[in-house]
């Protein structure tokens, strides 16, 4: 399957933040069901110095070999 165009483009700002040490790990809490998880986010400041956060997902509870199947 095809990594889809919008997902490549966040990996390249997730990539881009990394490599400028703009990158965040946050314990925020899951909007579906409250329970805290540990985000990932690029950080950046807006023009009033204010900190700016851009969530790209939560790392894997538990042992993530066990929650994912690679692609076949």
């Amino acid at each position: 399957m095809a990594i889809p165009d919008h997902i490549r483009a966040n990996f390249e700002t997730l990539l881009r933040a990394a490599r400028n040490g703009d990158l965040a790990l946050m314990e925020c809490t899951d909007a579906s069901n409250g329970i805290p998880r540990y985000v990932l986010a690029a950080v950046q400041r807006d023009d009033g110095g204010e900190y700016l956060f851009t969530p790209f997902g939560h790392l894997a509870e538990g042992n993530p070999y066990e929650a994912y199947h690679p692609p076949e």
